[in-house]
């Protein structure tokens, strides 16, 4: 271990976590907890940027120690006023709060952002992602909603397909956002589920259960992003695996589909392969021509770019990605893999920091600048 090397970077480190708006105590605590992490796992697997993954992982412990210490001062302001101690309910009011923020008087589109702000507990920005619009558009809709249900009584719950488009979202934010929201979606979905024999929501607990299944080998020790065809499927959890698709076997056997169920097909076929190249991918193709038939997504369409990349070749992919906006989210990582697979490492790498350039998180951001820098590095050998 180059112990001169570590103390010549830490300077730099503290500096761009208190840059990104660190206080200085709290960033010297984070880099220090970084550099003990560095002399435990450098000798064994030395990084190819040795700055780039102090910083990643200082500021990984910066987060993880302002949540804990954030939780902690809400556990100790909550003491004095927490109930007498007594019987406590069977079932928490949670559920039924989302049905009542999906109003009637709402569109669906209004009923889901203020639901997600006002009980799912997301960011105005987190939404304003989810629905690939500006925050301030956003925001908008948001303080209309809010106006449109002031002087309304809650007395009338709105419909199990709005319910369902919140849970999914809270879901998604959780599996990979900021704040972990998943195991609330999959608790509130299995009430649902429960309570409403309806394929749909079965449809979504099973995508739930079976990407669930697959965190624990989503991310490395480092904290960096692990992609699907390089993680360790002896990680995933196979008891979720089955139970998802039981689920999904008899939701999608009432021949009543939708995209809750289409899409949980899809993570069941991922799944259910040995190998990322045993991957049915065919299959898949076929899958999402049903749920762009189901939904017309531009994200859909997307995602069954990369699928058919796979299925029929690269080339075939980047005709399928030029028919979309080159504006969507992710839209530059896909070319990026693309082309990188047809053999066009020199384009795929400058799509791959341009794709790192919008990256809506810290982690893939990292992920798609080492990719970035993989292929610079070949291209200069």
């Amino acid at each position: 271990m180059d112990e001169a090397l570590l103390r010549s970077l830490t300077p730099g480190v503290l500096a761009i976590l208190v840059r990104r708006g660190a206080d200085f105590a709290a960033a010297e605590d984070a880099v220090q907890d970084a550099l003990l992490q560095a002399v435990r796992v450098w000798p064994a697997d030395p990084p190819r940027d040795a700055k780039g993954w102090l910083v990643t992982v200082a500021w990984h412990k910066f987060l993880d120690a302002t949540r804990a210490d954030a939780a902690r001062r809400r556990r100790e302001d909550l003491v004095d006023e927490e109930p007498a101690p007594g019987t406590a309910p069977a079932v928490d009011d949670t559920l039924r709060l989302y049905f009542l923020c999906a109003h009637p008087s709402l569109t669906p589109a209004s009923a889901v952002a203020l639901t997600l702000r006002a009980v799912g507990g997301l960011t105005t920005r987190q939404i304003a992602q989810a629905y690939l619009v500006p925050e301030a558009t956003m925001a908008q809709r948001i303080s209309r909603a809010k106006r449109t249900v002031s002087d309304v009584r809650f007395d009338q719950p709105g419909d199990v397909a709005t319910v369902l488009r919140v849970l999914y979202l809270v879901f998604n934010e959780g599996y990979s956002g900021d704040v972990d929201l998943a195991a609330e979606a999959i608790r509130l979905t299995r009430q649902l589920a429960a309570a409403i024999d309806h394929p749909e929501v079965a449809g979504l607990l099973a995508l739930m259960l079976l990407h669930h299944a697959r965190r624990a080998a989503r991310t490395a020790p480092d904290g960096s992003l692990v992609p699907l065809a390089e993680q360790d499927r002896g990680r995933w959890d196979t008891a979720l695996i089955a139970e998802g698709v039981g689920i999904l076997q008899s939701a999608l056997a009432r021949d009543r589909l939708g995209e809750f169920q289409a899409q949980a097909a899809v993570a069941a076929l991922h799944a259910d392969a040995p190998t990322a190249e045993e991957t049915d991918w065919v299959q898949i193709v076929e899958w999402y021509d049903e749920l762009t038939r189901l939904t017309d997504s531009p994200v859909v369409r997307l995602n069954r770019a990369v699928a058919v990349g796979e299925a029929d070749g690269p080339r075939a992919g980047l005709a399928a990605l030029a028919a979309l906006d080159a504006s969507l989210p992710r839209y530059a990582a896909v070319a990026a893999y693309l082309h990188e697979r047809d053999g066009d490492l020199a384009t795929a790498a400058l799509l791959y920091a341009e794709a790192a350039h919008k990256a809506p998180n810290l982690a893939e951001r990292d992920h798609l600048t080492r990719q970035a820098a993989r292929l610079n590095a070949r291209g200069c050998r």
